[in-house]
């Protein structure tokens, strides 16, 4: 049986940056040539040292298999609003950064678990979250979580352009 442990911004346990980073080396071991993969450290480091960083992982028998993690988007920062107008009036934004489950435990419905005990009680009214276009079946997937594609973005460089993708709260 998965167990669902939260962790938040503020109490982290030492080796929660160590989890997170085992977790992705699992699930990305056959891109970890890739420089944008890579810069997973940095993200894991500015994600939870927001404001209202929230994570779940799901643990099977004491062993990671997965997490979600977010924070709720500041004012001005909600680059979501680029791709809709007039945007939402009532759109403070919770800001899905990284859903991640270890080869093992894919297709078990996990992603799902961990994506909805991060995000139901959320009092924000909106999720953003970005996919990449080229993985249709993970669209496709967010899509009957209840979310919208609203436009394209590429935040960085180096990354890929990602399909940003929108989903009410309440």
């Amino acid at each position: 049986m998965i167990e669902l442990r939260h962790y938040h911004a503020g109490d982290l346990p030492n080796e929660f940056r160590q989890l997170l980073l085992d977790v992705h080396a699992d699930a990305y071991a056959d891109q970890m040539d890739d420089p944008f993969i890579q810069r997973f450290p940095w993200f894991v480091d500015h994600w939870s040292g927001l404001d209202g960083f929230s994570c779940v992982v799901g643990f099977d028998d004491g062993q990671p298999v997965g997490f979600a993690y977010g924070a709720p988007l500041g004012a001005g920062r909600e680059w979501w609003r680029e791709h809709i107008d007039p945007a939402p009036a009532a759109a403070s934004t919770f800001g899905l950064s990284e859903i991640m489950v270890r080869p093992r435990w894919r297709k078990t419905g996990i992603s799902q678990r961990l994506h909805d005990e991060l995000i139901d009680r959320r009092p924000e009214d909106l999720a953003v979250l970005l996919v990449d276009p080229d993985h249709p079946k993970v669209q496709a997937l967010y899509e009957s979580w209840g979310y919208r594609k609203v436009g394209d973005r590429q935040p960085f460089p180096d990354s890929p352009k990602y399909a940003v993708m929108l989903r009410d709260l309440h």
